[in-house]
């Protein structure tokens, strides 16, 4: 109540990524303040539940709820994002060089359809930036994503080189990484999920992966590939083979989508990707067919959309092990992390389900 009725008009009235900015700054500013986030666990934090939690890519997640990558792009405010209730936290895209991103404006609000249109650009302090900050995370309470992408200025050709660099800053900070190939607002960045440059790109990925973790005597870190809503059934097949072939741990379904169908608001006519309800249905469509095509071999993180219990537990019968929520995050506020968990806790023993791993791809068995 205290977001809806309060902080949310308040950010909305102001520009959008000026909220932007000052939600972060003011979380990272927080969580140094003493009190503050045992106050805000308090508040929002998610009680632990025995039937929510499970272990996906060798880490333990309390629930299936994370944070999506877009809002902390250079992992200012981890901590408090563990303080209000999620189970994990993606940062970035980050970029091995720090960038301005696009003119601004960049980032719009559409209320009437409970959406966003974002082309931010990959704006980033940089990797070595990036580093130095989670370096100093030292207490870190819930595992981190590094979501990684190349600079505007990298042709396509040099793009794998870009994501070489990120590992090779990043890797030691990151609990586990995400291949960020499906922004529309990067150009030609959607060209690398297809063919040749996908296996150049997934193969130095990978080769790196192994390099970093023979330099620390450990097992490789998880990696993940981010996928775009906007494929062909055809084109997700070739793009699903040649990630299962590459040897990653699992697949994030989806970004946001460059399509405008069904939309009210004015601001639906500026260029970016969309997110929010609108992805929903097409997202978590995108789990299914992934699911489907690997067998359920391989974990799928459910992405776009989510703003219910229901939204979320759809994902998961979809296919998805785990879930994100950002565009949600804005519109209803920390309350939901709580709603989320409860109304999955009550979807479970509706289904019969002692676990939300049985939820698992609950569809494909039916």
């Amino acid at each position: 109540m205290l977001y809806s009725k309060v902080a949310k008009p308040y950010f909305f009235r102001m520009d959008a990524e000026k909220a932007h900015h000052l939600v972060i700054d003011g979380l990272h500013t927080a969580s140094r303040v003493p009190g503050v986030p045992a106050f805000m666990r308090a508040m929002y934090g998610v009680p632990e539940a025995k039937e929510l939690e499970m272990g996906v890519f060798g880490l333990h997640f309390a629930h299936p709820i994370g944070l999506a990558a877009g809002l902390d792009k250079n992992a200012k405010a981890v901590d408090m994002f563990a303080n209000i209730g999620f189970s994990f936290a993606e940062v970035g895209t980050v970029t091995p060089k720090g960038q301005a991103g696009n003119d601004l404006p960049r980032l719009f609000r559409l209320p009437s359809d409970e959406a966003l249109v974002n082309r931010m650009g990959f704006n980033n302090d940089g990797a070595a930036a990036m580093a130095e900050r989670l370096a100093k995370d030292t207490n870190r309470r819930i595992p981190i994503a590094v979501n990684i992408g190349k600079n505007k200025t990298t042709p396509n050709e040099l793009a794998h080189e870009d994501y070489r660099a990120c590992l090779q800053q990043l890797y030691t900070y990151g609990d586990f990484f995400v291949v960020n190939i499906s922004s529309p607002n990067t150009p030609d960045l959607r060209a690398l999920q297809h063919g040749d440059e996908l296996r150049l790109l997934l193969s130095t990925v990978m080769e790196e992966m192994g390099k970093q973790a023979g330099k620390s005597g450990a097992a490789r870190k998880p990696v993940l590939v981010k996928i775009a809503p906007d494929m062909t059934d055809e084109q997700l097949g070739y793009t699903v083979d040649t990630i299962v072939a590459s040897g990653v741990n699992g697949i994030i379904a989806t970004n946001t989508t460059i399509s405008r169908d069904g939309l009210q608001h004015a601001n639906s006519r500026e260029t970016g990707g969309l997110s929010g309800k609108p992805l929903r249905e097409r997202s978590t469509a995108v789990v299914r067919e992934v699911y489907r095509l690997t067998g359920g071999k391989m974990p799928i993180i459910g992405s776009g959309g989510i703003f219910t219990a229901s939204d979320a537990y759809d994902k998961i019968r979809a296919g998805a092990s785990l879930v994100e929520i950002y565009t949600g995050l804005i519109y209803k506020g920390p309350e939901l992390l709580r709603e989320l968990a409860d109304g999955l806790k009550a979807y479970l023993r509706r289904d019969g389900f002692k676990s939300i791993v049985e939820a698992i791809g609950a569809d494909h068995r039916s």
